[in-house]
């Protein structure tokens, strides 16, 4: 009888699943509704911040999109991780990559409930979040496509949302529209206080929530091993980075605050609802509320999948129970997926106990997580490039080694920057015990072995 953890997975997902996967990477709750304290943190340098982080991000997606594409036989760049760094790198990213996607979904499933209660105030909050897990667990069960489906139309939702408000802006500018505030105009970009308000202090802090809202970009990295043709698909979705970045963060940030003079936008609505109200559509509100469930519910639908690939991919080089690399008949990883549920499920309990600041922690833990995971992977390519300097790609990183240099000195000042802030002080202590630990275990994993 043949072991199912042998069978390959699905190669079902079709180009346009990988675009829109790729676009719902970029786009979260992190630009609906952080975004507004980013902006009155930096001012309208935010946008120099988004397009600096957009830059290095770009080059972090042509590095995987080069691993992936030496070898596509692998389905994942965790493997190329314990192919070039040694197995464990693997693990300790591996691990860190789940950590990283499971916090993140615990924390947007968290403020599904919020979101629900602008319509069902009485409803109780950890009751959506339940709803939610086991009804994208059904869907990932049944079918990668399936995921493919429901991730392009989540992305779709957001996409639509974000081309609503720049189409409204600049009308909104060319027509010189008067505010409550002022007239409508590219001018508010530099007439209060400069572009760079809040000097250098304030344009730093302001990449806490830049980087926030870029989490989760490289998961259209893990999708290689169902993807229907990668050679062509991979590098269209990556090398579509730039204009997504440009049109998206950039073209919105730019619109918010032409619209609205950037000390003017306040901080606990979405800005996206300011400028939406502007024009008298009074049911804004409920429409980016939409919105960002549609994100939250997005941001979930990816960690299921993400995570039981990676678990799966952990199974399969030792890093855990073999049990978990078993696939059903439809090439779906179904013991991954039920573990990955059944970790989330934990957010419907805390939701009893556990108050909002927790999460507001947890989240600074995911980021500051993947921050560490995308400076490991760059450190891959590096490896890799050194000892492949012969070898012949269709998809080689632009400006090698510089890029990849000035890619790593981003990701450590990020560290740095980050850690000097207080409120995330904390979240970086516990994500150094928790590398910590990842070693220990993996070290008395290998002696256990070796005896």
């Amino acid at each position: 009888m043949n072991d199912n953890s042998k069978y390959e997975l699905s190669r079902a997902l079709k180009n346009r699943h990988i675009q829109m996967i790729a676009i719902g990477g970029a786009i979260g709750t992190g630009l609906f509704l952080g975004s507004g304290t980013a902006i009155s943190e930096a001012g309208p340098s935010i946008i120099v911040s988004y397009l600096l982080t957009g830059i290095i991000c770009f080059f972090l997606m042509r590095s995987i999109g080069e691993l992936l594409l030496s070898d596509v036989s692998k389905h994942s760049f965790i493997e190329f991780i314990g192919k070039y760094l040694g197995n464990k790198w693997e693990f300790i990213s591996g691990w860190t990559y789940c950590l990283c996607w499971l916090l993140l979904a615990m924390t947007d499933l968290t403020a599904s409930g919020i979101y629900m209660k602008f319509w069902f105030p009485n409803l109780k909050q950890w009751i959506t979040p339940l709803i939610i897990i086991i009804f994208l667990l059904l869907f990932n069960l049944v079918n990668v496509k399936f995921f493919g489906e429901l991730e392009s139309g989540f992305s779709l939702i957001k996409v639509l949302a974000i081309l609503c408000l720049i189409v409204v802006g600049f009308y909104l500018i060319l027509i010189h529209f008067h505010t409550n505030f002022s007239v409508v105009s590219l001018h508010n970009l530099v007439n209060h206080g400069g572009f760079f308000p809040t000097g250098m202090s304030g344009f730093l802090k302001s990449f806490q929530m830049v980087i926030f809202a870029f989490v989760g970009i490289e998961m259209v990295g893990l999708t290689a091993g169902e993807t229907e043709n990668p050679e062509v698909n991979l590098p269209k979705a990556v090398n579509s980075l730039p204009i997504r970045i440009g049109l998206f963060y950039i073209g919105s940030m730019i619109v918010i605050m032409s619209v609205y003079p950037w000390n003017k936008i306040v901080t606990d609505v979405s800005p996206f609802v300011q400028v939406f109200s502007t024009i008298g559509i009074k049911s804004a509100a409920a429409i980016i509320n939409f919105v960002v469930l549609t994100a939250a519910i997005s941001a979930c639908n990816s960690a299921i999948f993400t995570v039981s690939r990676t678990i799966r991919n952990l199974a399969q080089n030792n890093h855990c129970p073999q049990i978990l690399a078993k696939l059903n008949k439809r090439k779906v990883p179904i013991n991954s997926l039920y573990l990955t549920a059944a970790i989330l499920m934990i957010v419907v309990l805390l939701n009893f106990v556990i108050p909002k600041d927790v999460f507001n922690l947890l989240s600074g833990v995911s980021s500051l997580s993947f921050i560490f995971v995308w400076l490991i992977l760059m450190l891959t390519h590096l490896v890799y490039k050194r000892q492949n300097k012969h070898q012949l790609t269709n998809f080689k990183m632009p400006l090698y080694p510089y890029s990849d240099y000035l890619s790593l000195a981003f990701f450590i000042i990020s560290l740095v920057v980050l850690s000097l802030d207080t409120k995330l002080r904390l979240a970086l202590i516990l994500v150094i015990i928790w590398l910590i630990i990842l070693y220990a275990i993996y070290s008395f994993k290998t002696k256990s072995d070796g005896s």
